[in-house]
């Protein structure tokens, strides 16, 4: 009877144990993806502030770059939150199971939070400039149209009614 509790015992130290190795492996990789998520909003929040100020001084083909750029990060992030949200499910149900909870992870959400929608709002700023911007060039590009003087093919000597060939035969 004493081997058997004690054989008892010892499957219950090893899943213990294993089930502790998997709930800091959890907890390690979600905080790992976490931070790089947090990263990637910080780039993307200065890329963002970069990008106000070409919007600002007209370059298209700068514009054209960061918007490349964008695309990356904004795409980088997304594919981060795909691996989060599986992960994070299995650290609240890990977790759920223990009253341990980590203070660094809500730390870590409340900052990606915050991050998250500073960048939402700056993105709109920025939409909302190159709306404005773009309504500022199609009126230039209007007015250049309509200047009689900038157009080649309306010249004052254009539209003569005289004959251009002349026949010298006879």
């Amino acid at each position: 009877m004493t081997t058997m509790v004690n054989e008892i015992n010892a499957a219950a130290i090893d899943i213990d144990s294993a089930e502790l190795a998997q709930r800091v492996a959890v907890l390690k990789r979600f905080k790992t993806l976490l931070s790089q998520q947090r990263d990637r909003f910080r780039s993307y929040l200065d890329l963002l502030d970069k990008q106000q100020g070409v919007i600002e001084s007209g370059s298209a083909e700068d514009l054209l770059n960061y918007v490349e750029i964008e695309e990356k990060i904004v795409a980088d992030i997304f594919s981060i939150q795909k691996v989060i949200d599986p992960l994070e499910e299995m650290y609240y149900s890990v977790t759920a199971r223990t009253d341990s909870s980590e203070e660094e992870v809500p730390s870590l959400k409340a900052s990606l939070d915050k991050l998250k929608s500073e960048a939402v709002i700056r993105s709109t700023k920025n939409k909302e400039l190159l709306s404005k911007r773009m309504v500022e060039l199609r009126q230039e590009i209007k007015t250049l149209r309509n200047n009689p003087y900038a157009n080649a093919t309306r010249s004052a000597f254009g539209n003569t009614n005289t004959a251009s060939l002349v026949d010298l035969s006879g």
